[in-house]
């Protein structure tokens, strides 16, 4: 797998959530809090953003030794999150 820079990491993550909240996710601050800032993001919908998160990178998040609640809960800490786990699938 290639590696990917931050801002592409980010642009990605971002689109996963358009596709879903789209509006509403175009205007998201990376550090707002994605319970709070989008209508609709509950339990179901926050699985269904890790799941898609998943799939868009081809990487597999480990919910019992990540803290899934505390990585997925803004745009910026899932790109942090996945850029290390894009990361660590190259080396």
């Amino acid at each position: 797998m290639r590696t990917t820079d931050h801002t592409e990491t980010s642009n990605r993550v971002l689109s996963v959530l358009e596709k879903r909240f789209g509006d509403a996710a175009r205007s998201l601050a990376p550090d707002a809090d994605l319970t709070d800032a989008l209508p609709g993001f509950d339990s179901l919908a926050a699985l269904e953003y890790v799941t898609a998160v998943e799939g868009e990178f081809g990487i597999e998040v480990d919910f019992v030794g990540d803290d899934v609640r505390y990585w997925f809960s803004t745009l910026e800490r899932t790109a942090q999150y996945v850029h290390e786990c894009v990361e660590d699938q190259a080396a």
